[in-house]
């Protein structure tokens, strides 16, 4: 997972796992994704992607300059 990915992904589960908290369970299903977002940008492997058999890992020579 690229480190663009992994940033967007806590961005977004963090803000998820917020409105959750500030609304009192309004958006329950939200935090639960939001805490797997996290959880996926931490680990740095999100299964989804391996079945779909996408990767935003840069392998190119271009990519390391």
């Amino acid at each position: 997972m690229a480190l663009w990915d992994a940033i967007i992904r806590v961005l977004i589960g963090a803000i998820l796992v917020f409105l959750d908290l500030e609304k009192d369970g309004v958006f329950e299903i939200g935090y639960w994704i939001g805490i797997i977002l996290m959880l996926s940008a931490i680990v740095g492997f999100c299964p989804l992607y391996k079945i779909a058999g996408i990767s935003t890992k840069c392998e190119d020579e271009i990519c390391q300059s």
